[in-house]
C-alpha cells in the first residue's frame, strides 16, 4: 500500500465576497496554477449573513465543467445543513442563486473538470439529502461519503470525472484512514481543529495537497486529529492532463469554444437547469 504524504499546506484567508457586505470568500483553490491540481479548477469557501431585502445574485450561466457544492451551514428554509450537489454543466446550463430573504449560509462550491471527451455532455443535475447521505458514525467520529466511497460505504451520486468528497468529523486523538487510487490527485481543507497526517500538521482554514505517487494501485492517507479534534472535508480526483481556456463561467478546449458559448448564451440557447427533462435530474431524497 502507497502511504501518501503532504506536498504544501496554504493557510486561506477571506475577503468580501462579490455579494458585498455580509459575503465573506476565500479561495481555497483559485485556478492560478490548474496543472498541480488537476482536475480541481477552483473551490470557494462563502459565507453569508445577509439581512434580506434587496435581491442579491442572479441567474448564471455555465459550461465545460462541473459544479460540487456542499453545505457547511444552511437552513431548513433553502439550502439544508449537510446537502449536496453535483451541477454536470457540459454542453452549457444556466442556474439562478438569488438570495432576497435573511440568510445564513456556508457552502464549499467546488469546479471540476470534465474529461475532454465528456465536456460537452448534456446537463445532468443531481442532489443528495442529508439523511441520504451515506455515514459512518461511532462514538468519537463521523464520516460522510458525498462522492466516491470511504471506509465500506460509497455515494449515489453519479461522477464524470471520478472524484471522492468525504467529511471527516474526528474527535480528540482519533485516527481514520482512506484509500483512494495512487493516481488521484488530491488535498483536504480543514474546517475546525487540526489534523495530522504524517509528521505534517494542518489546521483551522488550511489546505493540505497530496504529493504525487506518479503511480497506479492503490494508495492510503492515515489522518490523526489534534487535541480540539478536526472536521475537514477531502477532494481526491483522477487528473485529467488536457489543456483548458477559462473566461468567466465558462471552461473550454480553445478561446473559439469561449466566444461560441457566449454566443450561445446570449441568445437564450441554453437551458436554465429548472427545465431539465426529468431524465437529466436525479435527487437522492
Amino acid at each position: 500500500m502507497i502511504q501518501r504524504k503532504i506536498a504544501r499546506i496554504q493557510t486561506h484567508h477571506s475577503a468580501q465576497g462579490f455579494l458585498g457586505s455580509g459575503h465573506l470568500a476565500a479561495a481555497v483553490v483559485d485556478g492560478s496554477n490548474f496543472e498541480q491540481t488537476d482536475p480541481f479548477f477552483l473551490l470557494m469557501d462563502d459565507r453569508l449573513d445577509l439581512p434580506g431585502g434587496h435581491p442579491v445574485g442572479g441567474p448564471h450561466p455555465h459550461a465545460g465543467f462541473e459544479t460540487a457544492t456542499l453545505v457547511l451551514e444552511g437552513s431548513e428554509a433553502s439550502w439544508q445543513t449537510g446537502a449536496f450537489e453535483l451541477m454536470t454543466a457540459g454542453s452549457g446550463i444556466v442556474h439562478t442563486e438569488e438570495i432576497t430573504t435573511e440568510t445564513k449560509l456556508r457552502i464549499l462550491q467546488l469546479w471540476l473538470i470534465l474529461p475532454p471527451e465528456k465536456r460537452w455532455t448534456e446537463p445532468f443535475f443531481q442532489e443528495i439529502k442529508p439523511e441520504r447521505v451515506p455515514t459512518h458514525m461511532t462514538d468519537n467520529s463521523e464520516v460522510r461519503v458525498y462522492s466516491g466511497s470511504s471506509n465500506g460505504l460509497t455515494s449515489p451520486v453519479i461522477n464524470q470525472t471520478p472524484v471522492t468528497i468525504v467529511d471527516f468529523k474526528l474527535g480528540t486523538g482519533t485516527e481514520r484512514s482512506q484509500q483512494i487510487p495512487a493516481s488521484y490527485n488530491g488535498f483536504i481543507y480543514v474546517i475546525e481543529g487540526t489534523v495530522s497526517i504524517g509528521t505534517e500538521q494542518v489546521e483551522k482554514d488550511q489546505s493540505a495537497w497530496l504529493e504525487k505517487t506518479g503511480r497506479t494501485g492503490t494508495s492510503e492517507i492515515i489522518f490523526k486529529a489534534g487535541k480540539q479534534g478536526a472536521r475537514f472535508i477531502l477532494y481526491a480526483g483522477e487528473p485529467q492532463h488536457a489543456p483548458i481556456v477559462s473566461h468567466g463561467p465558462f471552461i473550454g478546449n480553445s478561446k473559439e469554444d469561449i466566444r461560441r458559448l457566449y454566443h450561445e448564451y446570449n441568445r437564450g440557447r441554453m437551458k436554465h437547469v429548472n427545465d431539465l427533462p426529468e431524465s437529466h435530474v436525479r435527487r437522492y431524497v
